[in-house]
């Protein structure tokens, strides 16, 4: 007979079983074209592991991790209705959180409220310039999570559905999951609600549609970048007319004191979150090593997905945009915190990695050493006539080589 204990034991085991390769440790798709993966990396106070798996024909996820000396940051960029949105936003958030901060001298919530801000104004800049060419443009957007790790402050902003989740320990080393982020999403019945109240003159401002809560009819999230057709009447050429914006780009914004029990955060977007729940994803990351922790995240979520349809043995086997009908996109980045590295001067790589590129910039994340370089003088201070390199490629850009900035905002 099987006693209570080993009964107790199976059933605490059992949700783990349902995952690909975890009973023996092995993670696989190394081989996997449609898989990207850097399994551990160093951060300002930790290590990362970062994986990102395409599902759409053109992937519509775009993920960002900026570690520097002074901190980490953290992007999550879910696009819908195209990539458009997604991309700007990876290429042009972070570069306006750190000018913001440096400006400020600080990263508080007010910078992060604002660069969300000069995002969403970059991108409705580019709608509103390239729509009588490609009306399209007015209908892609995304949901956006951003984290950064400064001062021993772990700073949290979303739009959307991407999600956060702290895994944290408690009694006996026993770990648990706490959600950092609000999903902005109509299925939510307070969501529904808060949109009700500000829109109670359109009775169809929610409604359900094959099974599925909507925003008039046609996306599910309530918040993102982008989206012109649901926030400017003058894009919703073809769309359901709108009077006044009925999606919104202000951010959820929360702030943490990183704490000695607090071990991890993961950073993903709603393919992860579909397939699996906070403790689940919480749980394996506290049970599994660190190596390839994120890919390992992708791959469990993949089983998931193709065992409710019982095509684990073909999944690997679909290609990109018919594998869409099993799951989404999938980004996970994972922050492992090393509590005892928070105060120390680390050497860590300084480089910017992004998903599905294979060769990485140089960190921009340098608050303070650039706030401090700047109102330091030097002898060689260069005069009106003799810009400095960042004014040559920022402001000055020449015919032949533009800068990225220029690149990026023109897309």
């Amino acid at each position: 007979m099987v006693s209570w204990l080993d009964r107790t034991v199976s059933a605490c085991c059992q949700p783990l079983g349902r995952y690909v390769g975890l009973s023996s440790g092995v993670l696989g798709g190394e081989d996997y074209p449609l898989l990207w993966y850097r399994d551990l990396e160093k951060h300002s106070c930790g290590e990362f592991s970062f994986a990102v798996v395409q599902a759409n024909q053109v992937c519509e996820d775009y993920g960002h991790v900026e570690p520097g000396r002074e901190g980490t940051f953290v992007g999550v960029y879910d696009g819908h209705g195209g990539l458009d949105a997604s991309r700007f936003a990876c290429d042009n958030l972070s570069r306006h959180l750190i000018t913001l901060a440096r400006e400020k001298g600080t990263i508080d919530e007010e910078v992060l409220n604002n660069a969300f801000a000069a995002t969403e104004d970059g991108f409705l800049s580019i709608v509103e310039r390239e729509f009588h060419v490609d009306p399209a443009i007015a209908s892609t957007g995304c949901c956006c999570l951003v984290g950064v790790i400064w001062k021993r402050t772990l700073y949290v902003a979303n739009l959307g559905d991407c999600r956060a989740v702290l895994g944290h320990t408690g009694r006996f080393n026993r770990i648990f999951a706490e959600q950092l982020t609000n999903d902005h999403n109509a299925r939510i019945k307070e969501v529904r609600d808060e949109l009700r109240a500000l829109h109670p003159d359109d009775p169809s401002i929610v409604s359900r549609v094959r099974r599925t809560w909507r925003v008039k009819s046609i996306i599910q999230v309530t918040r993102a970048i982008g989206d012109a057709s649901l926030k400017k009447p003058e894009f919703a050429l073809g769309a359901i007319p709108i009077r006044r914006p009925v999606l919104r780009a202000d951010p959820s914004v929360c702030s943490r004191n990183l704490q000695p029990c607090d071990r991890f955060v993961i950073f993903a977007s709603d393919g992860l979150w579909d397939l699996l729940s906070n403790e689940e994803a919480v749980q394996i990351v506290h049970t599994y090593p660190r190596q390839g922790i994120a890919r390992r995240l992708v791959l469990s979520a993949m089983n998931v997905a193709a065992d409710a349809r019982k095509k684990y043995d073909d999944l690997m086997n679909y290609d990109k945009g018919v594998r869409r009908a099993l799951h989404d996109d999938i980004t996970v980045v994972v922050i492992l915190i090393d509590h005892n590295m928070l105060n120390d001067e680390l050497s860590v790589p300084e480089m910017s990695v992004r998903g599905f590129v294979n060769t990485h910039r140089p960190s921009d994340f340098n608050i303070e050493q650039e706030v401090a370089t700047e109102s330091e003088p030097t002898e060689t201070e260069p005069t009106e006539t003799e810009p400095t390199e960042t004014e040559l490629t920022e402001s000055e850009p020449t015919e032949t080589e533009p800068t990225e900035t220029e690149l990026t905002e023109t897309v």
